[in-house]
């Protein structure tokens, strides 16, 4: 049951980080459009992508992570440790990404696109770590 329950995890990560990085990028072309019927497509799909996608994938990745960190003896490793503060940045950003959702929503986007384009980032430099610290496990 182990490694079903492992693929399942990766494959929720997997889904849930093209989210994370998916969803900034559409953040940047909404913030360019400004308002009209284009404006009107990217609240649709931000929101589906958010509430569809990425936060079941998400839900999905800690419930079968925590099983997994359970089943496997990881939480008294360093490693784990540092896994686990990356993945709770992980889902700051996915919390975060909520919240201007919301404000694009609304029509009240506060940032320009290179907000969005510096945000788009922040995933991506924490997947890398947490994959470097999954299968190196330096301490």
């Amino acid at each position: 049951m182990y490694l079903w329950i492992k693929a399942l995890h990766v494959i929720a990560v997997i889904s849930w980080m093209a989210g994370l990085l998916y969803l900034p990028r559409l953040f940047v072309y909404h913030a360019e459009s400004g308002k009209g019927p284009q404006a009107e497509t990217f609240k649709i799909m931000e929101r589906r992508l958010y509430r569809y996608i990425m936060t079941p994938a998400m839900a999905l990745a800690w419930i079968t992570g925590l099983y997994l960190a359970l089943e496997g003896a990881a939480l008294t490793s360093g490693w784990f440790h540092a896994k686990a503060t990356c993945v709770i940045l992980l889902t700051a950003a996915h919390l975060h990404d909520g919240a201007l959702l919301r404000r694009f929503a609304q029509d009240a986007n506060l940032h320009s696109p290179r907000y969005y384009r510096i945000l788009n980032e922040i995933p991506t430099l924490l997947m890398i770590g947490i994959v470097i610290l999954v299968i190196v496990k330096p301490f």
